[in-house]
């Protein structure tokens, strides 16, 4: 199992992104749900923590066939989904990610946000993360996939109206106020000999690169939600939801009237016992025990945001 944690700086304050992470989420997903691939929202309702208080539990089915790497093609179905089960209990928040065919593999992410420049070294209170397992991400600076790249997210190029902030400079995070963190510690699980260290890279670098160009988002984007209510972002969020489902559901009609092959895995398809996973050519080996993670503990948004 790697772990590692995020820290993503934003020139805002908590309270400001408890509505900017709502509206960057739900514009995103609807942004990345095109060909069949994307986001379909399957519940969003509210929840009880017993410690976290009163949020929201969000489950979502993540469509991103076409957006693998040809070596993980090579031992997956041709159509399946990712469920993405979020807890979010501002500003706490927990992302789960499962497949159905992949008992073996997990992803969890916990979230905390702050309002400081990155500083704390033990937000979650349990222990410290060690230094090198720490990354902290630059929304100005640091690379991200050329296809994601838009003059308008250009945070060296963009002014908030609304707000006088902005463009963002070197060293920003020093001095800048407001300033908060998003922290987040990260955990990837995949107990597939021979598989392993890859894939949990892989998902890793996803992660990362998901994280750059969401936060980026929220913060270019601050001029369109900045102002709202708590209730006006969950009407937009609403809207946006059932305009995201119809899209992805649209794509995948238009594809099977259109007469495309039938995949070779035409259902999910169960590896829960080791006879399974070895008609896929796979040798496994015990999971590690992750029962010991934060709660909560019931049920990867590669191509969603984490929550």
């Amino acid at each position: 199992m790697l772990m590692k944690e995020y820290r993503i700086c934003m020139p805002l304050t908590v309270e400001e992104y408890r509505i900017g992470q709502l509206y960057m989420i739900s514009k995103h997903s609807c942004e990345e749900s095109d060909g069949g691939d994307g986001v379909e929202v399957v519940r969003n309702e509210q929840d009880t923590h017993p410690l976290h208080g009163v949020g929201q539990v969000t489950e979502k089915r993540i469509y991103l066939t076409s957006k693998l790497p040809t070596w993980i093609k090579t031992f997956v179905p041709q159509i399946f989904y990712v469920t993405e089960t979020a807890w979010n209990f501002y500003p706490y928040t927990v992302t789960e990610y499962s497949v159905s065919f992949l008992p073996k593999f997990s992803v969890r992410i916990e979230t905390r946000f702050e309002n400081n420049n990155g500083c704390n070294n033990n937000v979650f209170g349990d222990a410290p993360t060690p230094a090198d397992s720490v990354s902290f991400l630059d929304i100005l600076s640091d690379p991200i996939p050329e296809k994601h790249y838009k003059n308008s997210e250009d945070l060296s190029l963009w002014r908030s109206d609304k707000t006088s902030r902005g463009p963002l400079e070197r060293g920003w995070r020093d001095g800048h106020e407001p300033i908060m963190c998003s922290y987040k510690r990260v955990w990837c699980s995949f107990e597939v000999f021979g598989f392993q260290s890859r894939t949990e890279g892989f998902v890793h670098k996803n992660i990362r690169d998901v994280l750059l160009v969401a936060h980026r988002q929220a913060v270019a984007w601050l001029d369109e939600w900045h102002g709202l209510s708590l209730e006006e972002v969950r009407k937009y969020e609403k809207a946006m939801q059932e305009t995201t489902n119809s899209k992805v559901k649209c794509s995948q009609n238009n594809s099977d009237s259109q007469g495309a092959p039938r995949p070779a895995f035409f259902r999910s398809i169960s590896v829960t016992d080791e006879r399974s996973l070895k008609k896929m050519g796979v040798t496994t080996v015990d999971v590690t025990d992750t029962s010991t993670l934060a709660a909560p503990h019931p049920p990867v948004r590669l191509n969603s945001v984490p929550e």
